[in-house]
C-alpha cells in the first residue's frame, strides 16, 4: 500500500499562505465580540450566533478554523468553549489582546502586505505610495477609529511589560522621570504608583496626550505628580528629568531613532540616564512575532525591529554613553546609558 501521508513540508506552506485566514478570523472574532458571548461554561453556536447577531451556519465555520488554531475549543454537541489564548480576545481580560489583534488586522494593513516585495526590493516604506502622506499623519487625520485602536493597543502592550518593568528599572535618586513616547502612560502610571515620591513626565504626539490616562490628568489620583508635554520627540524633546524611558519607540527608520536619542542627549544633563527598552529580534523567545513585526514596521513607516549590536551601534552615534544591556523579561531587554557631559 502506498504512503499517501503529506509530507510536512507540503503542509506546512500550504498552511502559511493561506495564514491571512487565520488573522482575518482573529478579527472577526474580535469585532463580533464572540469571546464575550461566552462564558465559562461551553455554548451551543445558535446560542453564541444569536448573542453576536451573525449567521449561525457562518459562524460556526469561523469558530471551527479558530479551534483548528487553539481559539476556543470545540466540545461534544456542537458547542464550544474558551482557551486561554481565546479569553484574551474578551473586552473583560486583565492584559488582554483584544486591541492588539484589531490593532494588527486593521484595513491598511492588508493594502500594505502585498506590496511587501516593493518593500523589500527599495528598502523603504510603501505606505507614502498609497497615501500620500507618512503614517502617523494618515492614522490622525484619514483614520481617527484606527487611531483609537492604536492607542488602546498599545495600553494593553504596556499592561502586559509595566509591572515587569517597575520590578527592574532601578529608581534610587531619581526624582523625576520622563516617559518619552510613552502613548497613554500606563507604564508610568505603574511607575509612580511602585514609588510614591517619584514624579513623572509623559510625552507624546499632541493627539496621544490628549487622551492621556485619567489618573496622570489633571484631577486625576496622579495628576499633581505629572506634566503632561506634547511634542515630536524626533524633533526635540524639551523636558528636564533625571531619567529619560523610551519603551518600543525606537522602531522607524534609523535616521528617526538616531534624531531622537540625539534630541534627548540635548535636553538631559549631563549624567541623567536613558533607558531604551525594546523587543529584540536576536535572541528572543518570539521571533515569529518579533519578525513578523519588523516586516511590518518596514511596510509602514520604514521602521525595524532590532538586534542587539544594531541598536547598541545608533546609541553610540547619538553620542550616549551604553552601559548595562540586561533582561526585564522573557522578551524584553533594556539598555541602560548615560547622557555625557
Amino acid at each position: 500500500m502506498s504512503d499517501m501521508t503529506v509530507p510536512q513540508a507540503v503542509r506546512q506552506l500550504r498552511e502559511l499562505a493561506l495564514s491571512a485566514a487565520c488573522a482575518a478570523a482573529l478579527r472577526a472574532a474580535a469585532r463580533l465580540g464572540v469571546a464575550d458571548a461566552l462564558d465559562d461554561d461551553p455554548a451551543s453556536v445558535d446560542e453564541i450566533a444569536r448573542t453576536v447577531k451573525a449567521d449561525a451556519g457562518a459562524l460556526r465555520r469561523l469558530l471551527r478554523a479558530l479551534a483548528s488554531n487553539g481559539i476556543f475549543t470545540e466540545v461534544t454537541g456542537d458547542r464550544f468553549a474558551h482557551t486561554d489564548a481565546s479569553r484574551l480576545l474578551r473586552e473583560d481580560t486583565p492584559r488582554g489582546l483584544r486591541y492588539t489583534t484589531l490593532w494588527a488586522t486593521e484595513p491598511w494593513t492588508w493594502e500594505l502586505w502585498p506590496r511587501l516585495d516593493e518593500a523589500v526590493r527599495a528598502g523603504r516604506s510603501v505606505f507614502g505610495d498609497l497615501h500620500d502622506k507618512g503614517f502617523f499623519e494618515y492614522l490622525h487625520e484619514d483614520a481617527p477609529e484606527s487611531a483609537a485602536v492604536f492607542d488602546r493597543a498599545m495600553t494593553q502592550a504596556s499592561a502586559l511589560s509595566a509591572q515587569a518593568l517597575a520590578g527592574v528599572l532601578d529608581l534610587h535618586g531619581m526624582a523625576v522621570v520622563a516617559d518619552v513616547g510613552g502613548g497613554q502612560g500606563g507604564v508610568l502610571r505603574a511607575l509612580l504608583e511602585r514609588t510614591p515620591a517619584l514624579r513623572g513626565v509623559l510625552f507624546d504626539l499632541p493627539e496621544v496626550i490628549a487622551n492621556a490616562d485619567p489618573c496622570l490628568r489633571p484631577g486625576g489620583s496622579l495628576g499633581d505628580r505629572v506634566q503632561l508635554v506634547a511634542g515630536d520627540c524626533r524633533r526635540e524633546v524639551p523636558v528636564e528629568a533625571d531619567l529619560y524611558l523610551l519603551k518600543n519607540v525606537l522602531e522607524w527608520d534609523d535616521e528617526s531613532t538616531v534624531a531622537t536619542l540625539r534630541a534627548i542627549a540635548s535636553s538631559g544633563r549631563p549624567g541623567a540616564r536613558v533607558v531604551i527598552v525594546e523587543n529584540l529580534i536576536d535572541g528572543s523567545p518570539e521571533l515569529r512575532f518579533t519578525t513578523a513585526m519588523d516586516l511590518l514596521l518596514l511596510l509602514n513607516v520604514g521602521g525595524r525591529k532590532h538586534t542587539r549590536a544594531g541598536l547598541e551601534d545608533l546609541i553610540g552615534q547619538a553620542g550616549l554613553i551604553l552601559g548595562r544591556v540586561e533582561p526585564v523579561n522573557s522578551y524584553l531587554h533594556m539598555f541602560t546609558c548615560v547622557v555625557s557631559a
